[in-house]
């Protein structure tokens, strides 16, 4: 996810909001809950929705500080490296703090690593079509694999917004903007959206042994 390569000098309190808002996306989720496990496995969804939204708002609190003093301390440049080279640090302790697999993900990601798997497209797809429910990021559950290895994954959509997001994700990125993103992502496709878009999703992902019911 991309930030500004303004000038230190020309930090504003408004670009620190945009910092936040694009690194954490809306909060909040409503789930569809999706099951292909066997019928006589049962599964707490509701729990396991919850501890996911705890975990998404824990990385997205710690994305957000680490972003503030950042910009506090050299400015946008220094800002957009915390970025790029934060994210995966958080979603590494959050995963080894909750037992689950925390990453972001998107179809049109500005890190390739952050791309989609054959197994998250169609769930994608699914919140990519409706991003926002009852003015919440839609979310969407469902479980993989067999035995042992069967987990239960949470996909978040993380809706575009107007403001300030369009900044570095929108139609009219600043050429300033972009030279500096295609320094740093050169096969960055992370713009382009629409206010409402679905520009990515975080992924927690857990052993679904965690949540079943005995």
């Amino acid at each position: 996810m991309g930030l500004d390569a303004m000038k230190p000098g020309a930090i504003a309190p408004a670009l620190l909001l945009m910092l936040a808002a694009c690194a954490s996306g809306p909060q909040g989720g409503a789930a569809q809950a999706v099951s292909d496990a066997a019928p006589d496995t049962v599964i707490d969804e509701a729990a396991v929705m919850e501890r996911s939204a705890q975990v998404a708002q824990s990385f997205q609190g710690k994305l957000q500080a680490q972003l503030a003093a950042a910009l506090q301390a050299g400015g946008p440049v220094q800002a957009i490296g915390v970025c790029k080279q934060a994210a995966p640090k958080i979603a590494a302790e959050e995963s080894a703090a909750s037992g689950a697999q925390v990453s972001r993900v998107a179809e049109r990601n500005r890190n390739p690593a952050g791309g989609l798997s054959e197994e998250l497209r169609p769930h994608y797809a699914k919140l990519a079509a409706a991003p926002m429910v009852d003015g919440k990021p839609a979310a969407t559950l469902w479980r993989s694999g067999t035995g042992e290895g069967q987990r239960i994954n949470v996909l978040r959509a993380i809706p575009m917004q107007d403001k300030p997001c369009s900044t570095c994700h929108g139609t009219n990125v600043s050429p300033d903007i972009a030279e500096l993103l295609h320094a740093l992502y050169p096969a960055d496709r992370a713009t382009g959206f629409a206010p409402g878009d679905m520009r990515g999703a975080m992924l927690v992902s857990w052993p679904a042994s965690a949540f079943e019911v005995k």
